[in-house]
């Protein structure tokens, strides 16, 4: 397996970075519906919160190195197959999910340092406040953060419909070519 895309596939590296992100997105989603419903005498009452700020961060540090690695290694290009419509249509849903991702992680940070108080990630390191306004800043945020993150699930459920879309229905490369199988490997 390569480590960089080539213009039939996408590396081992591109790979790693989309489906660990993926994972910790829905994860991310279910452990934020789920922590919101706690009591306050709940045991996992303030560890949910820290679990999921501590995530976030690291989300973040990933999201980045994934845009610096587009650049670094670009993604192979739009099948011959695909229609006008079809290339518009990926490129739209592709820097949509990035900017719903920024955005979330960004209203994230607004609401965990609300208080003034910095991020502190698994005791590793802090990320320092920069804004802070206590209530209408969280509430506002957290608003913002909670509709994002609905967007950016729904959004990649669509996406994962038209890569089976792809797969099942034109019988491209499109799926294959993600799961490290270049358009020769797969007879396409």
């Amino acid at each position: 397996m390569q480590l960089r895309n080539s213009s039939a596939r996408y590396g081992i590296i591109s790979m790693c970075l989309h489906w660990l992100i993926a994972l910790a997105v829905y994860g991310m989603f279910g452990l934020g519906l789920w922590m919101v419903t706690l009591s306050y005498y709940d045991g996992w009452y303030h560890q949910a919160p820290e679990l999921h700020k501590s995530i976030g961060i690291l989300l973040m540090m990933s999201l980045v190195v994934r845009i610096v690695w587009r650049h670094i290694s670009p993604p192979p290009p739009a099948l011959k197959s695909y229609s006008k419509l079809t290339r518009l249509s990926a490129i739209a849903a592709h820097i949509a999910l990035y900017g719903l991702l920024f955005a979330i992680l960004i209203s994230g940070y607004l609401i965990s340092t609300a208080d003034g108080k910095p991020i502190s990630v698994f005791g590793l390191f802090e990320v320092p406040a920069t804004l802070a306004d206590a209530g209408s800043q969280a509430d506002l945020a957290g608003q913002v953060h909670l509709w994002l993150a609905w967007g950016v699930v729904i959004l990649s459920v669509l996406h994962g419909l038209a890569a089976l879309k792809h797969h099942f229905i034109d019988k491209d490369a499109t799926l294959k070519r993600m799961l490290g199988r270049s358009s020769v490997d797969s007879g396409a």
